[in-house]
């Protein structure tokens, strides 16, 4: 694993300038010009670079046509994330992504995507996430009976599709509910398992995907037709009302929101889970505490949502992995207004990256960063944290509408199925990064599965 290493602990000194507008006083930076990417080759220039400038770099573009900054400072970010992210709209990279998505919340801008996200942001409160953690817990019941017959033979598993086919599971369940089963069975299987069959993210699989959209069309027209009392995402989507309007989504809208939830619910949390059961096998102190923590929780069979306060250290083990490995390790803000950060010069059409990847890692707000240490979110610590050095969902207005729902479900999958079992990496390859889209394993992670009792 790379480790970053700061060479100054404030933003670096600028170059001088005359014309904001011409000549803007911009960070220093590396004297080639580079465009950045979510590919292997940024990642590691990313960790030569921020050796050098910790803070805050500008790069020259290659072959895009504006000047890009990579800030990585926790005051530069509230201000681009909160104080004034009015300023800012989303960057470039989001191209390839649209294509899987459509305009869903993550990749929409302006008056749409403040319509859009108003309008589903009830989907994801409290009182309907607390309803459907009952999907989550059938979801990880089924898990159970599998791993049993799995763990009577301490069989290996690759955990890597088990915790993909699972968090695909758990998001489908959470949109259709009922109408889950009748898809499966005109489809004769999972339509949608092509998410966990290829781990590709590329056009074919964007052609594919978006195939799908008229299973979904085909369920919203059903559900129109023959009204009936659900609690799932789709029926809060489908319910739901512009508060200026008095109008719902149309069809479009609403497929393009589910899309965008089926993989952005799946892919984060199948990342998360896949890298804490590889960390737990790691660290047997953390193991050990994780596992005393779920045998005197008071739930029965499986943990509910009356049970995520018990399951603190469960959550504390998966915060730190979310700091280390957060699922979108880079991404990215473009100007669209004059704005400085600190005494440096933002123009409109500045790209702005932001890598939580890094940021985790700096050494001036985390004691050796790369440490394993689920200590760092006790309520205490945290306090004592600037609140943006930890952005592994981002921050502010675009900040994940489903990080709580994340959260809720790996708080109940490893609350039940760590208690049962005990799972230890299999030695068979190294485990390397795969910086992506998603920050994800380079193969797939093999562990041998035991009862623990």
């Amino acid at each position: 694993m790379t480790t970053t290493q700061s060479k100054n602990s404030h933003p670096q000194k600028a170059q001088k300038a005359s014309s904001v507008s011409e000549n803007p006083n911009l960070p220093e930076g590396p004297s080639s010009p580079y465009d950045m990417q979510t590919t292997a080759e940024t990642f590691l220039w990313l960790n030569d670079q921020l050796s050098v400038y910790p803070d805050i770099f500008s790069v020259k573009p290659e072959k895009r046509k504006d000047t890009a900054l990579l800030v990585n400072h926790p005051d530069f970010l509230k201000q681009i994330l909160v104080s004034k992210q009015d300023r800012y709209q989303k960057g470039v990279g989001f191209e390839r992504v649209k294509m899987l998505l459509g305009n869903g919340v993550i990749v929409s801008d302006g008056p749409f995507w403040r319509k859009q996200r108003r309008m589903i942001q009830p989907a994801f409160g409290k009182d309907v996430i607390e309803k459907l953690v009952e999907q989550v817990k059938e979801a990880n019941l089924q898990l159970l009976e599998k791993w049993k017959t799995l763990a009577e033979n301490n069989a290996v598993i690759n955990i890597t599709d088990e915790t993909n086919e699972l968090a695909l599971d758990i998001i489908l369940r959470s949109l259709f509910s009922d109408d889950l089963e009748s898809i499966f069975e005109q489809h004769d299987g999972n339509p949608f398992s092509i998410l966990t069959d290829d781990s590709e993210r590329n056009l074919k699989l964007a052609v594919k995907f978006r195939g799908l959209t008229k299973i979904v069309a085909d369920i919203i027209k059903q559900r129109r037709d023959n009204k009936a009392d659900r609690l799932d995402f789709l029926s809060v989507f489908m319910d739901a009302r512009d508060k200026e309007s008095g109008e719902p989504m149309d069809d479009k809208e609403l497929i393009d929101e589910v899309m965008t939830i089926i993989v952005a619910g799946s892919e984060t949390s199948a990342t998360t889970m896949n890298w804490t059961w590889y960390c737990l096998s790691q660290f047997e102190d953390i193991e050990t505490k994780l596992h005393a923590e779920v045998d005197i929780a008071s739930y029965d069979q499986s943990p509910g949502f009356e049970h995520i306060m018990e399951l603190g250290y469960v959550r504390q083990v998966v915060e730190e992995v979310l700091r280390l490995y957060p699922p979108v390790w880079l991404y990215t803000r473009k100007a669209i207004e004059q704005d400085k950060l600190g005494e440096f010069d933002i123009v409109p059409g500045t790209d702005i990256f932001i890598s939580p990847y890094y940021l985790h890692r700096h050494k001036d707000c985390w004691d050796d960063p790369e440490k394993f240490d689920p200590e760092r979110f006790q309520a205490e610590t945290i306090k004592q944290r600037h609140k943006f050095a930890y952005i592994p969902f981002s921050a502010g207005p675009r900040r994940c509408i489903g990080d709580f729902f994340g959260i809720v479900e790996t708080q109940i999958h490893f609350g039940l199925l760590a208690r049962h079992f005990k799972l230890s990496f299999v030695e068979d390859h190294p485990v390397e990064l795969a910086p992506e889209v998603n920050l994800r394993t380079k193969f797939p992670i093999n562990m041998r599965i035991s009862f623990r009792h």
